[in-house]
């Protein structure tokens, strides 16, 4: 397929998402049927003139259909874990390189270099499965980072606490990414005034642990590990981009995604800020959806940063009901 100019200025910064935006969904509209067929019964008539016109495909389509803007063969086919009861989401990337530049571009501009850092990962939940996106982007990270430290961990807490603290010893500035459930027991089982080391959580207590809000658990990731704050990491298999929080759970994103909110009783009604449901702009999904509508609440801020408050109360029951393509 014939890139058109803007998949090589997605991650430029001499246009404004807003005109990347609407360019790209003009491509994705002629190029993703389903995507074309959703806008045409649920936003007939419409010609988006600014980001919040832009018609945002439910994030369950992916659970349901295949989004694909690129009809070139996929090698790579990212997956969600599955809930009992339904389907998992399936992101198909024909193009890697745009998630690989995505990741990369976006630690660079949060954290500098790859290669200025020591990483380790617990992320059991997703190393007990194949094809999960966080799980390539993180062996990719190491790679591009090259510390002979670095490492995935599955349930090995002893040999994780030694590699930390000779990292600590040696001053090394480390990043420990994890799912929620398993740091809350590592931090409990190890506790340590951690100096040189961000703790960064990715989410995953769901169906592990007693529910905590995340005040309550980064408290107590906090307190065990002696540090001011817990970074956070946003992101899902249906994207290709990711936010990060460096405390308080307020996020940022890199200049190619964009978070919006809509009205849970009129999904039209979209909104730079406010509360509401989550909307989310990634320009890095050029090759399947570049507009995707959550199942997530949450508040955005003038100055594009935001909270994610929880699920909304209809996560599973959701718009692909309406369209049978």
């Amino acid at each position: 397929m014939i890139r058109p100019k803007i998949f090589n200025e997605i991650f430029l910064s001499n246009k404004t998402l807003q005109t990347k935006a609407l360019q790209i969904y003009a491509y994705q509209f002629e190029q993703n049927q389903l995507y074309k067929d959703w806008c045409s019964l649920v936003f007939p008539q419409q010609h988006p003139q600014n980001i919040t016109d832009i018609p945002f495909l439910p994030v369950s389509f992916f659970k349901t259909h295949t989004v694909q803007s690129n009809h070139s063969e996929s090698n790579t086919i990212f997956e969600s874990s599955g809930t009992t009861g339904f389907n998992t989401s399936r992101h198909f990337v024909p193009d890697i390189y745009l998630y690989e530049q995505s990741f990369k571009k976006g630690f660079e501009i949060f954290y500098g270099k790859p290669s200025n850092w020591c990483i380790l990962c617990l992320l059991p939940s997703y190393l007990e499965r194949k094809n999960a996106s966080l799980v390539y982007m993180a062996a990719e990270l190491m790679r591009e980072s090259s510390n002979t430290s670095n490492g995935f961990f599955l349930d090995d807490f002893e040999q994780l606490n030694e590699r930390i603290t000779h990292q600590e010893l040696k001053g090394q500035p480390t990043i420990l990414l994890g799912v929620s459930f398993a740091l809350l027991d590592f931090s409990a089982l190890f506790p340590q005034a951690l100096s040189h080391t961000i703790v960064m959580e990715t989410g995953g207590m769901k169906g592990r642990k007693k529910e905590m809000i995340r005040a309550e658990f980064h408290d107590s990731l906090r307190s065990n590990f002696g540090l001011k704050s817990i970074h956070s990491e946003y992101g899902m298999t249906e994207l290709l981009s990711q936010a990060y929080s460096a405390g308080n759970g307020l996020y940022r994103c890199p200049p190619w995604m964009r978070v919006l909110v809509r009205n849970e009783d009129d999904p039209k009604q979209v909104f730079e800020a406010g509360k509401g449901l989550i909307n989310i702009i990634d320009l890095a999904n050029f090759d399947s959806c570049s507009f995707i509508a959550t199942d997530d609440a949450g508040i955005v801020y003038e100055d594009g940063s935001f909270e994610i408050l929880g699920r909304s109360d209809n996560s599973d029951i959701r718009g692909c009901s309406l369209m049978s393509v």
